[in-house]
């Protein structure tokens, strides 16, 4: 919304006022504390100048302690001068305490005007570092043609355990040759293992057995 112009030049005449009601209060001030000539009129300038620096600082640079307690400094001095201008205090007979504030003020306002003027400059911010490259791939070799399949040669299968050797008796021996002798004697030939087996009343592995021993 728009604002009117008249509202903006009654803030301007408002502004020359107030601006130069301070001034001549600050003047009297300063000439009554022992300030002449040229110095009396350099005092209200320069309360002036550092309160609109310090207002400036904060509109641009935003609030901080720096710029609000110097603000208040300048806004101090410009009050009390009003206040004690206003018939509360003797301008013909000013206290040791106001001569050595207003004899203290130049160096004062130097040191603050300097500290708002010049702001710590930010620091610049740190590069960001950049991830690693990743390595870069080998390229994987070809594969060795895998070798031919080798053909399984089934074992040879194992002979079939041959039965054990019939274990006779030495007695048995002896008796089998006498019959083997005697059918020898009867027939002329050697006994069979047949004859043997029905002879001796065995078993035929063992007759078999008896008659390989007699040969």
């Amino acid at each position: 919304m728009a604002r009117p112009a008249w509202w903006m030049d009654a803030v301007l005449i408002q502004a020359v006022i107030a601006g130069a009601l301070s001034f001549a209060h600050l003047y009297d001030l300063a000439a009554a504390a022992g300030q002449s000539g040229w110095k009396a009129w350099a005092y209200p300038i320069s309360v002036d100048l550092l309160l609109v620096a310090a207002w400036r600082r904060l509109r641009t640079s935003g609030p901080s302690w720096l710029a609000w307690s110097w603000f208040v400094t300048a806004l101090t001095a410009s009050l009390g001068a009003n206040i004690a201008t206003a018939g509360l205090l003797d301008l013909d007979h000013v206290p040791p305490w106001l001569r050595i504030l207003v004899a203290g003020w130049p160096a004062l306002a130097f040191l603050g005007g300097t500290l708002l003027a010049h702001q710590p400059t930010p620091r610049p911010a740190a590069a960001p570092v950049p991830d690693p490259a990743p390595p870069a791939s080998v390229p994987a070799a070809d594969p060795e043609p895998a070798p031919p399949p080798r053909e399984i040669t089934p074992p040879d299968p194992a002979p079939a355990p041959s039965a054990p050797a019939t274990a006779v008796p030495p007695a048995l021996i002896e008796h089998a040759r006498k019959v083997a002798t005697d059918h020898r004697a009867r027939t002329g030939t050697d006994i069979d293992p047949a004859t043997l087996r029905a002879r001796l009343g065995v078993p035929a592995p063992l007759a078999h057995a008896i008659a390989a021993q007699l040969t």
